[in-house]
């Protein structure tokens, strides 16, 4: 047979190209997972000023009640100095999602110089190919370079390879419309990237202005308390008395405690039915481990301490304006405060709650406040500075069971409850114990 020479266009058909709607979709998916990791960057950015913006939404409304009283209080100052901590924990964060932005914003940016590329490269070979197909678009052509095969299967191939050439040609049309889509939906997006970004600095400098607003107040406040420095420093040796007094009795209730339950164990050793229906040993000499000395009280135990950082906070709302451990005063830099728990301001009319199930010890009165002392097995929980108490010794109680009114001054308005947390005589931070409210 004669042959003829095959068509020109057929020279720049490669095999390879036709993974070419592959890699693109490839391409896509990339860009895809690139908008997801900035988006969930953003979710839990957006997630942590939400609960900062609550946290100084709280603040303020407990600043606003003891804003009542005549004249600044320390604790004023305290709730001012959480907000600012606040405010400038938010300042920070708006500043990370700036960044995150200018990531986001050269990233996308990146992408639309890609794809620009990526879609003139695209049409350049469209272009290309659609001027050899012009260029040998007659239909003698064709059916010569069929008719010119040396047997049937190898015409069958060449009309094979006719009709991949023209679906290849229509998967170059359709990977252009993708990338153009793809372009147009990048471009559109760092619009909104760049609105964002403008509406985030706006909101920096809104936040900015607030800060050096209640900066200038701390100032005042500040001047304020050290003219009636004599005064509060009366009150503040009366109220660190008193907190003597109820540790002091505190001690004294868990070492009785621990003491009976050493002799009871003692008892219990000496029976030895008794010894072995016991889940566990008890450590005599271990004063946490002695309180633990009936299958009950060990899994009370055991499941207070697995709820570790997840306990419900003894308020339904509020701040902690007092951490654990010894720490310098917000006011006289050389006063040490020692404190046993924290403190937490709430609203007026806060009720105390039960952070966990447990019998109710004793019911104490400093004074004109009322403590509650909680057991927990090997552990103990104390509430105090009530004005009324729910409960009385040997009740039984339930997590977030309200077991008192949590006292307002009427000097300040001040609302707040005193918590410790103890395992056998040992104290516990109770920030480490309690739900994080982020």
């Amino acid at each position: 047979m004669f042959s003829v020479r095959k068509p020109s266009i057929f020279k720049h058909f490669h095999p390879g190209k036709a993974v070419l709607l592959f890699l693109v979709v490839l391409f896509w998916m990339a860009l895809s997972v690139g908008n997801q990791i900035f988006a969930q960057s953003k979710k839990d950015l957006e997630k942590k000023k939400n609960q900062i913006h609550k946290e100084i939404e709280t603040t303020n409304q407990l600043l606003n009640q003891t804003k009542k009283s005549k004249s600044a209080s320390i604790n004023q100052l305290v709730m001012l100095n959480k907000k600012i901590t606040y405010r400038q924990e938010l300042i920070s964060t708006i500043h990370t999602e700036l960044h995150a932005v200018d990531q986001e914003l050269g990233y996308v940016s990146n992408n639309i110089d890609s794809l620009n590329k990526r879609v003139s490269d695209l049409k350049a070979q469209y272009g290309q190919m659609l001027y050899y197909a012009y260029k040998n678009q007659s239909s003698f052509s064709k059916i010569m370079f069929i008719f010119s095969s040396a047997n049937f299967n190898q015409a069958f191939k060449r009309i094979k390879y006719l009709r991949a050439l023209s679906d290849y040609r229509m998967r170059q049309r359709e990977s252009i419309a993708v990338m153009q889509d793809t372009l147009n939906g990048k471009k559109a997006k760092l619009v909104d990237i760049q609105q964002d970004k403008k509406q985030l600095l706006t909101s920096q400098q809104i936040e900015k202005r607030q800060l050096d607003n209640e900066k200038k107040e701390q100032v005042n406040m500040l001047n304020n308390l050290t003219s009636k420095e004599k005064k509060l420093r009366g009150e503040l040796r009366e109220k660190l008395r008193q907190e003597q007094v109820l540790a002091n009795r505190i001690e004294d209730i868990i070492r009785r405690e621990i003491e009976s339950a050493r002799v009871a164990s003692k008892k219990r050793s000496n029976n030895t039915t008794t010894a072995n229906a016991s889940p566990r040993k008890i450590d005599a000499s271990n004063s946490s481990s002695v309180l633990a000395n009936t299958p009950e009280s060990i899994k009370l135990s055991s499941d207070f301490e697995s709820n570790r950082g997840h306990l419900p906070w003894p308020v339904e709302q509020g701040m902690i304006s007092s951490s654990f451990g010894r720490h310098a005063h917000p006011v006289w830099r050389d006063v040490v405060v020692n404190n046993n728990g924290i403190d937490i301001n709430a609203n007026r009319g806060a009720k105390a709650r039960s952070i966990f199930d447990g019998k109710v010890l004793r019911v104490l009165l400093v004074v004109d406040k009322y403590a509650v002392l909680v057991q927990h097995g090997e552990y103990f929980t104390l509430y105090s500075n009530l004005e009324q108490v729910y409960v009385k010794a040997g009740d039984k109680v339930i997590t977030k069971q309200p077991i008192g009114l949590v006292q307002t001054s009427e000097d300040d308005g001040k609302t707040e409850l005193h918590l410790e947390i103890w395992r056998g005589s040992n104290k516990m931070d109770p920030e480490n114990w309690i739900a994080s409210r982020r």
